[in-house]
């Protein structure tokens, strides 16, 4: 499974920003609000974290696959870039 870049770049946005960033502020304002849930809120998080990473690693994957890149010279020329 390959997305194209749009849902890629959104979906690696919400899975490394929005859903964690979101997270935390519910769970810290549920200690200081009393909100209830907050060690459910945080595992869903994590369940959906780790979903949403798997099928971005697994498109990843599939680019790197279908363009005949070779993955790790492609981690290698961005280290020496950094």
């Amino acid at each position: 499974m390959q997305l194209n870049d749009k849902v890629y770049t959104y979906l690696k946005w919400i899975t490394l920003v929005l859903i964690p960033a979101a997270t935390t502020l519910y769970v810290a304002l549920s200690a200081i609000w009393g909100f209830p849930y907050a060690s459910e809120v945080a595992k869903t998080s994590a369940a959906a974290c780790a979903f949403l990473g798997a099928i971005l690693g697994i498109s990843t994957a599939s680019y790197y696959k279908d363009e005949e890149i070779d993955e790790d010279q492609y981690w290698d020329d961005e280290d020496e870039q950094a």
